[in-house]
């Protein structure tokens, strides 16, 4: 229980420290970007090959990628119910900022801490089913339901996939792994030690990113947003821990990544929807500091 306290503080202290470090005026409150750019495109994906590189794939494994996307559908349907005598904003709202997670910036490096390269490969399956709602999947249903001007097709959604590297980092080692094909000991070496620094520069970006900027008006959408989300991940968890025939390690994996926050994505695809940003970002902001506390707990239940 100690060791999960000491390293949970660790990556609590360095989200307080990329958000005094912006507060101060060290940092730009736009220099996110830069790091978001440099965990996406590099050190999540070397921290992904390193993991593939040491676990011996599974094919009844490739069920997971199912689970992630299922999840991500089942939310979206019933944000779909929940607003459908709502005005347009709020179905946005809902329909974009109920399903979705932000796995690869937020769950990845808590898992990779605790729960090794099992755990990451666990991890970016679960990710790869829900990159397919929460880059585009969720944005092309909601925008063609309201019959929004700023309307996807299922083209765009492919193309968008495909032009993230995360994405198309989980599917090259999938294929890999399906082939049995061998990652060189060499780059292994190199993407190891890339990949060390994805836990150190995601948490410094989420602190850097969170910014709670709180109005009345938005109590009662945040608190049943906020609701939703965590008692499906609630129920979700509890069918993958007790239902699902995986090992133990695996079955932890995916109690941990039910309990993700929200999408980063999700105030952006709200905005063009002609949802409401400022209440995407703050719940956004407040799912993260939910879901510390509840995988950090987790984490010492299962660990104990």
């Amino acid at each position: 229980m100690i060791p999960v306290l000491i390293k949970a503080s660790a990556y609590i202290f360095i989200i307080i420290l990329g958000f005094m470090l912006k507060r101060i005026g060290l940092v730009a409150p736009t220099d996110y970007k830069v790091i978001s750019k440099i965990v996406l495109n590099v050190t999540l994906p070397a921290a992904v090959v390193t993991s593939f590189a040491s676990h011996d794939m599974q094919v009844t494994l490739l069920f997971i990628v199912l689970l992630g996307l299922g999840c991500n559908v089942l939310i979206l349907l019933l944000g779909y119910w929940a607003s459908r005598r709502e005005d347009n904003s709020t179905r946005a709202f809902y329909m974009l900022n109920w399903p979705g997670y932000s796995i690869g910036s937020f769950t990845m490096p808590y898992v990779q801490s605790f729960l090794g390269p099992s755990g990451i490969v666990v991890t970016s399956l679960f990710d790869a089913g829900n990159a397919v709602m929460c880059t585009s999947g969720s944005y092309v249903v909601t925008s063609n339901v309201l019959s929004s001007e700023e309307k996807s097709s299922v083209i765009g959604m492919v193309r968008k996939l495909f032009s993230s590297v995360p994405f198309v980092t989980y599917m090259l080692m999938l294929i890999f792994a399906m082939l049995h094909v061998g990652i060189p000991s060499e780059v292994v070496a190199v993407s190891s030690t890339i990949g060390a620094a994805n836990g150190f520069l995601s948490m410094l970006m989420i602190g850097m990113m969170f910014e709670i900027k709180f109005e009345r008006k938005y109590v009662k959408q945040v608190a049943l947003t906020l609701s939703v989300r965590f008692l499906c991940a609630g129920a979700f968890a509890a069918v993958f821990y007790f239902l699902m025939p995986f090992s133990q390690e695996i079955r932890q994996a995916l109690v941990l990544v039910s309990f993700s926050p929200i999408s980063n994505l999700s105030p952006v695809f709200t905005e063009k929807c002609k949802g409401d940003p400022a209440l995407s970002s703050l719940t956004s902001s407040l799912s993260i500091l939910v879901s510390l506390v509840v995988m950090t707990v987790l984490l010492m239940i299962m660990q104990t």
